[in-house]
């Protein structure tokens, strides 16, 4: 009986009391090792559920760093930990895009909200001999700024994981030569 009481004590565990970003399907997977001499066409179908009420833009974006390698970050799409989180935030600060697809997002606790997303990303030469190339589902703040041509830009400032309590995902695209 003391076990039992014990055991409806232990705290929740992360995925069930912060915003939850996750992968429903996506091509490429992350098994899949597209050429670097060819831009990836993605498809992604992805689930927000949200603990709270939160406002903002929900991204799917290609991203490169040259200076993260697949092997210096741990990354499980399958898993949403605190640790795949601030890897993502480290990717997010030290990488550029390649390609993505964003979409304005609100919800509010225990909603869940599906999303889908298709575009093409451009593969950098350097992505087959260095650096790496992530595939991230993640949130941020946005701001349309008009351009000097008369066109509108959106610009999505990533929510810092630990700020927002949002546990964003994603995983490295192996590329081939």
């Amino acid at each position: 009986m003391a076990l039992t009481a014990l055991a409806c004590l232990d705290e929740p565990d992360i995925d069930e009391t912060w915003t939850k970003l996750e992968f429903l399907s996506v091509t490429p997977g992350p098994k899949q090792a597209p050429s670097a001499s060819q831009p990836i066409n993605v498809s992604l179908k992805g689930r927000i559920t949200y603990r709270s009420i939160l406002t903002g833009f929900v991204v799917a974006e290609v991203r490169y760093s040259p200076t993260i390698t697949p092997g210096s970050v741990l990354l499980n799409p399958d898993e949403h930990t605190l640790r795949d989180a601030e890897s993502i935030d480290r990717i997010l600060a030290n990488s550029v895009t390649t390609g993505r697809a964003t979409r304005a997002s609100t919800g509010f606790d225990h909603l869940m909200q599906d999303v889908t997303f298709n575009f093409t990303a451009q593969v950098p030469a350097a992505a087959a001999t260095g650096g790496g190339l992530y595939l991230l589902l993640y949130m941020g703040e946005g701001e349309e700024v008009e351009r000097v041509n008369d066109t509108d830009t959106l610009i999505v400032t990533p929510f810092v994981s630990t700020q927002k309590e949002v546990l964003h995902t994603g995983f490295a695209i192996n590329v081939t030569p």
